[in-house]
């Protein structure tokens, strides 16, 4: 096994020294089965690691589900071709985690290595992942976990910038029904998803603008009012932004 396999591997594979010994020796017995698969190669060739941490991301243990894919994060940042290669397989599993229906470590970790290879990939050939990873996405922006939220306004942002031509009217449907989470976690208790919001609301306001052939105006006057009314008391600069910009 060379140095970077074993890199992806060991970051992957890692093991805190709190945990008890029999979660130690579980992730342990999972290295050992990696290793052994790989000691069977010839040459030992990366996709060999890449295939082995995709069969591992449909486990029916989470941790060892959550594993896989920060390895596959890994991956994605030290050998960022492997992982366009195989770019359908990869954002396959990471909406599967995305949706993991017990394990909010997973849904973590998938959001954040999303992150990781939706920049490596600069949004290109996402295809109907986009709306899927958006939806997911949008619902954990009010999650109660700190993490989950901050990752989901960074990934949120980052989907902004990848909406394209072919999806640009659905995400900004998106956003027109994300704009109150956006206001309110401007705010957020935790500074670290306060940043994470304002950095995404920038890149979401492009979104936000008016139409005039949009029904319901004096609605959307009514929202926008409001808008405007709380950015200039908690962000005049960002109520700038969107002034200069003619966002509103």
């Amino acid at each position: 096994m060379d140095q970077a396999q074993r890199r992806i591997l060991g970051q992957s594979l890692s093991i805190p020294t709190a945990q008890p010994k029999r979660k130690r020796t579980s992730v342990m017995s999972l290295f050992s089965k990696v290793s052994w698969k790989l000691r069977f190669q010839k040459r030992e060739p990366l996709k060999n690691v890449f295939f082995i941490l995709a069969e591992k991301a449909y486990d029916p243990s989470a941790k060892k589900r959550h594993m896989a894919i920060r390895g596959l994060g890994t991956m994605a940042c030290e050998t960022p071709d492997k992982v366009r290669k195989y770019k359908k397989i990869v954002l396959d599993l990471l909406v599967h985690g995305l949706y993991d229906p017990v394990s909010f470590e997973v849904i973590h970790e998938s959001m954040k290595t999303l992150t990781i290879i939706l920049g490596k990939i600069q949004g290109k050939g996402l295809g109907s992942f986009f709306v899927d990873i958006t939806l997911q996405t949008r619902t954990l922006l009010d999650d109660d976990n700190d993490n989950l939220r901050y990752s989901a306004f960074v990934l949120f942002g980052q989907l902004a910038a990848f909406a394209g031509r072919k999806w640009k009217k659905f995400f900004a449907s998106q956003v027109k029904q994300t704009q109150d989470s956006l206001l309110v976690h401007l705010q957020d208790r935790n500074p670290q998803v306060a940043r994470a919001c304002k950095t995404a609301f920038r890149a979401c306001s492009p979104f936000l603008r008016q139409r005039k052939e949009y029904s319901f105006q004096n609605e959307e006057d009514q929202r926008n009012s409001k808008l405007c009314r709380q950015l200039s008391h908690y962000h005049p600069e960002l109520l700038q932004f969107l002034y200069a910009n003619k966002i509103l």
